[in-house]
């Protein structure tokens, strides 16, 4: 894999066509891509049916006052019941075990230390959790890509961590200066 194909940070819009209902009108940030495969967290299924609160205390977390409000998203099929803080961060350095940064200002992590931190009033500005994610094996998601089953492009705070979740999936595709209501559900070659 050369640098020009490398996707982490990117983010995947799910082309009208897309066959896996799971993945229908989704915008999933990349977070790792590599010759082994990728990994990403679904951006715009959030589960308002769990509390993020009610999470931290199945886990023996203690909330208080300063606990700050977290969306719970459907990151998406793998491992439903593992959970991902996608959060900013500040400048290189402040990684801690548990963080995979995805760019300069932006990383995953899987530690309880972040939700900890998050139930007391601490940690980053920005932070949702997903639980699960996406995954794809060697090839896999470049083949998905080339049937035209999702399109790359770059993505934003707004996209990230935005409210605005059924509007996502249009809004990914305008930034990329793509018209939503141009786009066919079959693909084809030249």
């Amino acid at each position: 894999m050369t640098q020009e194909t490398d996707l982490t940070g990117k983010i995947l819009i799910a082309m009208p066509g897309m066959r896996d209902p799971r993945f229908a009108r989704s915008v999933v940030l990349i977070c790792a891509h590599s010759e082994d495969g990728a990994m990403g967290l679904v951006l715009n299924h959030p589960l308002p049916e769990i509390e993020f609160s009610d999470l931290l205390g199945q886990l023996g977390i203690d909330t208080d006052t300063r606990t700050r409000p977290v969306e719970v998203r459907y990151g998406g099929p793998v491992e439903p019941g593992r959970g991902f803080v996608l959060h900013q961060v500040g400048e290189a350095g402040d990684d801690t075990e548990g963080t995979l940064r995805i760019g300069p200002h932006l990383a995953m992590t899987t530690t309880r230390d972040i939700l900890e931190d998050l139930a007391h009033g601490r940690g980053p500005g920005q932070a949702v959790l997903a639980l699960g994610y996406a995954g794809w094996g060697p090839g896999q998601l470049e083949d998905e890509m080339l049937a035209n089953g999702w399109l790359s492009g770059e993505g934003g705070d707004e996209l990230i961590f935005g409210a605005d979740n059924p509007g996502k999936w249009s809004a990914a595709l305008k930034a990329q200066g793509v018209d939503p209501s141009l786009l066919s559900g079959a693909a084809g070659r030249a």
